[in-house]
């Protein structure tokens, strides 16, 4: 069923966000890639960013308040944020005392806030990123800094918010915040799944008596299954599994955080409650201020999550410390006139200086001036673009599909959502007057900004990759011309994404097509059938990803399922290149990979039982 309650599913975070910060406006105010506190904290104080994709209320601009965070960076449904979007917020929070941004640990969240944190430093801002692992299904013990972060987020920022009202320093900050996640630890069960808005049907189900043991919070699948069962006996299971990853020395105090995913009812997670506390009193564990109730969601999925924190005293001084925010409050904590004053110019000056407000073309001084291949080629990239956002239009709600067999579904629309941007961009700059160069490097920085997401940013980076390529080459013959772009864009997604063939991304497709192009250009083939024997090599290798398991990414813990799936960012890279080339996308492609029907569970057959993918690294 689509959901009622969006207007433009393509607006909905748009939609969400406006009113959100209407009914907040005396707490948030809206910047340019989220929220910040309406009344700023001192500029002595440290600034702690959270941000992730939406879908999760009240993570992430829910929490943003004195005693929790001072910003928030929203992202797309289930999609990390740009690094634009982060750079804007993370100065707009940011005092003379630095800032420490937190996500989940989620491939696309990593880039883009690494890149953001480094480009904060670059302009002055002492920076740090972190991120939360608290996720004990998604890896063994033993490989901890490879687990997501799912509700513990909260527990984390709360330390961190506490600590930098404390007046503590950016190190001092940052060691709490790292200390609250390597004492936290949550499990997670789905009863359903969710439904991205618009969509007509829900991105996975969980079949009839059993639930979905280990799910994270973008509407993937969870990694196991379990028989359907009573609330005193999930209790058990959730509060057994943590506790044999109690840390080593922990005492008996522990803030416990029982969380709704979005559907699961308050009075169900009361009943559940009560069985929890009796598993946690037969432990031996004394419970210190438990939260019951929605705190990170993931949509309209119908699930919970259970949290420990081992607590010490730093830990429960943290825990305990008043914050008020929209969605969360603990304690009594005076909201501080706002003495500021010119502190809000300066920070407002900071948003406008941290990251480009136009692409890099509508910066120059002017038209440059061309020579009519210079033009003729600036035409050939924006009609590319607009055959690439034409066909992704197409491919969306199918790309979406095999994204989601174990994944957030949401690749076919990040896709679309970058292309356009990308192809706009693009036409803006040559309407301008710039030539090919300027368009792909304007349409590589709006693919990134529009898109987020782990495609959004190596996108940007191999178009802005493609474009410094053809500036480093004189016009001349075009196969090579060619072959040296998609090389250069192919090379720079490695680099990014710390990626190799064979990790099951866009790589496995990327790098034989690359690797054809350039054996035709050495061959002097003529473009059209370099490009011939380029796609039919990808195609294949698109293909072929269906055996591999994930490596990297989101992908990684639900690797067996994946097994039987083609990876969609492999298929999607053929998909567009073959657009920009002017051949049909789903020649060989799609009516091999592409799934014409949603995924329901594991028994319809669009997805073996022992097949799993959850890849954020397109």
């Amino acid at each position: 069923m689509v959901s009622p309650l969006a207007d433009d599913p393509a607006r909905f975070v748009e939609d969400a966000l406006e009113g959100f910060v209407d009914l907040y406006r005396d707490q948030v105010r809206l910047v340019p890639g989220g929220v910040v506190r309406a009344v700023p904290a001192p500029r002595s104080q440290v600034a702690v960013v959270v941000g992730g994709g939406s879908g999760h209320y009240p993570a992430f601009c829910g929490v943003v308040g004195p005693g929790l965070a001072h910003g928030a960076v929203v992202g797309n449904v289930f999609t990390s944020p740009s690094t634009a979007d982060a750079v804007s917020v993370g100065a707009a929070a940011a005092g003379d005392a630095g800032v420490l941004m937190i996500t989940g640990n989620y491939a696309g969240d990593v880039m883009n806030f690494t890149l953001a944190r480094d480009e904060l430093r670059r302009r002055g801002v002492d920076a740090h990123f972190l991120v939360v692992t608290d996720d004990v299904a998604s890896a063994p013990a033993d490989e901890v800094d490879k687990r997501r972060g799912i509700a513990g987020d909260l527990v984390v920022f709360k330390a961190a918010g506490a600590a930098a009202a404390e007046g503590a320093s950016l190190d001092a900050v940052v060691a709490a915040a790292e200390h609250a996640n390597a004492r936290t630890r949550t499990l997670g069960v789905a009863f359903d799944g969710c439904t991205l808005p618009g969509a007509d049907a829900p991105l996975f189900t969980v079949p009839d008596g059993v639930f979905g043991l280990g799910v994270g919070i973008h509407g993937e699948p969870g990694i196991g299954e379990v028989p359907a069962c009573t609330a005193s006996e999930l209790a058990g299971l959730l509060v057994d599994r943590l506790l044999q990853e109690r840390p080593e020395g922990a005492g008996p105090r522990v803030a416990v955080l029982l969380n709704g995913l979005g559907r699961t009812k308050y009075e169900e997670l009361f009943v559940l409650w009560r069985a929890v506390r009796a598993r946690l009193d037969a432990a031996g564990l004394e419970i210190v201020q438990p939260d019951v109730g929605e705190l990170v969601t993931s949509l309209d999925m119908a699930g919970c999550s259970l949290t420990l924190v081992w607590l010490d005293d730093d830990l429960e001084r943290w825990w305990t410390a008043p914050a008020q925010t929209p969605a969360y409050r603990k304690g009594a904590l005076p909201v501080a006139s706002d003495a500021a004053g010119a502190g809000d110019a300066a920070r407002d000056a900071a948003v406008d200086d941290a990251w480009p407000t136009a692409p890099a073309a509508a910066q120059d001084t002017g038209p440059q001036v061309l020579d009519d291949a210079d033009a003729d080629e600036a035409a050939v990239v924006v009609d590319a673009l607009r055959r690439v956002a034409d066909v992704l239009a197409d491919l969306e709600t199918r790309l979406g599909r095999l994204d989601a067999v174990a994944g957030d579904g949401d690749h076919g629309r990040g896709m679309l959502r970058g292309s356009r941007a990308a192809a706009d961009a693009a036409a803006a700059a040559a309407q301008d007057g710039h030539g090919a160069v300027a368009c792909l490097q304007d349409a590589g920085h709006a693919w990134a900004d529009r898109a987020g997401g782990t495609s959004g940013v190596l996108w940007g980076a191999g178009l802005a990759a493609a474009a410094d390529a053809l500036a480093a080459r004189p016009v001349g013959d075009p196969t090579a011309r060619v072959a040296a772009a998609v090389r250069a864009g192919v090379d720079a997604v490695a680099t990014l994404g710390k990626a190799r063939p064979g990790d099951k991304t866009m790589l496995d497709s990327g790098e034989p097509l690359a690797a054809a192009l350039e054996a035709a250009a050495t061959a002097g083939d003529a473009l059209d059938a370099a490009w011939a024997g380029a796609l039919d090599a990808g195609r294949t290798a698109a293909a072929a990803t269906a055996d591999l398991r994930p490596q990297v990414g989101r992908a990684r813990p639900l690797a067996e399922r994946s097994v039987g799936t083609p990876d969609p960012g492999a298929v999607s890279l053929v998909a567009v290149l073959a657009a920009a080339a002017g051949r049909d996308p789903e020649e060989g492609v799609a009516s091999e990979v592409l799934p014409a029907a949603p995924v329901h569970g594991h028994d319809d057959g669009a997805a073996a039982p022992d097949q799993t993918h959850e890849g954020e690294q397109r």
